[in-house]
């Protein structure tokens, strides 16, 4: 077993661990509940297989809801996320993405946040627009997004800088 599929799978089931245990059970202001599980796809290896990509992540998801009694709501927003993650890091890193020697070392902090708020973003956006399904509560829908992410986003600028390597 390759070291980088070992400790893909150590922070798989950790983030799993986590986010069932303690994250799902905060609830800040009676409705913030962080989604910190959402920086796996963060540190995801970048040139790996797509299909094993996809796979992974909605595995990661069904098995938070299958936790969270969610109706794949998780599994849902992961896939779409692990979908447009090539898409969002071209956004964010430019030209740089495309080249093959590409790595989150040679980017600024700026552009890593960038792309880790809009994975958070898209994420929680789906999430809750699938959880509420409807347009009339539109208001309640960005509230949740831009609360819950902007919590989610700190704890998973955190946990980067905690645990991340120090070449970053």
């Amino acid at each position: 077993m390759s070291n980088t599929v070992f400790i893909n799978v150590l922070r798989f089931v950790l983030l799993v661990i986590t986010q069932v245990l303690i994250f799902n059970n905060l609830n800040f202001l009676g409705f913030i509940n962080p989604m910190v599980y959402v920086i796996f796809f963060y540190w995801y290896p970048i040139k790996r297989n797509r299909a094993i990509f996809m796979l992974t992540a909605f595995l990661l998801g069904l098995v938070i809801d299958v936790f969270s009694d969610s109706l794949a709501l998780n599994a849902l927003a992961s896939v779409t996320i692990a979908y447009a993650r090539p898409a969002i890091m071209r956004f964010c890193f430019g030209v740089n993405y495309d080249f093959q020697n590409f790595s989150f070392k040679n980017t600024t902090k700026l552009q890593r946040i960038t792309f880790m708020a809009l994975l958070i973003f898209i994420h929680h956006l789906i999430f809750f627009s699938f959880e509420i399904l409807s347009i009339a509560h539109i208001l309640l829908i960005l509230k949740k997004v831009f609360a819950t992410g902007t919590v989610t986003l700190i704890l998973c600028v955190l946990f980067s800088s905690l645990f991340s390597p120090k070449s970053e």
